[in-house]
């Protein structure tokens, strides 16, 4: 049997001839690929590329991260400036300042609104979530906070106004600082946090039923620490990151409401320890 002649394009195979086909046959998969155990492709595949998706989401991350950072620190500032304004409005207009000292149960009016307009922020998902009804329920809970610190601040001379305003400032800036540089995770003290409020409850209600100035002293600077610690976990709640928890992005509404309450309580501890100590 004469060998069949080569094929080419340019030399198609002449009538009669057999025809070879460069097709495999059919129980063997094409490219000479075997499976697992048969020989490899001729033809090596890159392998999957993901490092620059994975550095692209972690940017990603991050970006969003920063700007809800800013965000939670603008809503803020706007809620201190609005508190502290009213604080002083009541600590330096004497006519306000009497008024107060004449009808003390607008201090005991705010405290309910408040209890309830807290509840409405931090319980109620799709009004905080909501805008505008977000900052108009967070503006409003300001407004009422504001006028019961300045209330509250109204039975102070100034001076301890002023001394409790600055070492709020100094003791805040210096806890966030610390929150944003620091290697330890304190969002795990959140039960123990928990805990220690409880007592600080317990004792709160046990100086009032005594009445001492020493106590009601020892009771603010613990309160000072607790509060303290306070911040620095819900700043490392916001900061994210390697913490072990972290706020969603989008509730930057309880994120500034959690920073905010921390601040104010520092605020009205500070003031009834340089209150007392004058």
């Amino acid at each position: 049997m004469p060998n069949p002649p080569p094929y080419s394009e340019q030399s198609p195979p002449q009538a009669g001839a057999a025809a070879y086909s460069t097709c495999p046959p059919p129980d063997q998969p094409p490219y000479g690929f075997r499976g697992e155990d048969g020989p490899k492709p001729d033809v090596e595949v890159p392998p999957e590329y993901t490092a620059g998706i994975q550095d692209s989401n972690e940017f990603s991350e991050r970006s969003i991260r920063i700007a809800f950072i800013r965000k939670v620190y603008a809503t803020l500032t706007v809620q201190l400036i609005i508190t502290f304004g009213l604080v002083f409005m009541f600590t330096f207009w004497q006519t306000l300042r009497r008024w107060t000292w004449q009808n003390p149960y607008l201090l005991f009016a705010l405290i309910p609104a408040i209890f309830i307009m807290v509840m409405v922020l931090a319980c109620c998902d799709q009004a905080r979530r909501k805008v505008p009804l977000n900052f108009i329920l967070l503006g409003i809970f300001t407004v009422f906070e504001g006028c019961l610190l300045g209330s509250f601040a109204a039975f102070f001379d100034a001076d301890a106004v002023m001394w409790a305003t600055g070492a709020t400032i100094l003791i805040t800036f210096g806890l966030t600082i610390f929150a944003f540089q620091t290697k330890w995770d304190f969002t795990l003290l959140s039960g123990s946090l928990m805990v220690l409020f409880l007592v600080f409850l317990s004792f709160g209600i046990l100086g009032a039923i005594f009445r001492s100035m020493w106590l009601n002293i020892f009771y603010a600077c613990i309160g000072t620490f607790i509060f303290g610690i306070y911040l620095v976990v819900d700043t490392q709640l916001l900061i994210g990151g390697k913490h072990r928890y972290s706020v969603n992005p989008e509730e930057y509404i309880f994120a500034a409401l959690s920073i905010y309450v921390d601040i104010i309580n520092l605020f009205m501890l500070l003031l009834q320890i340089f209150g007392l100590c004058r």
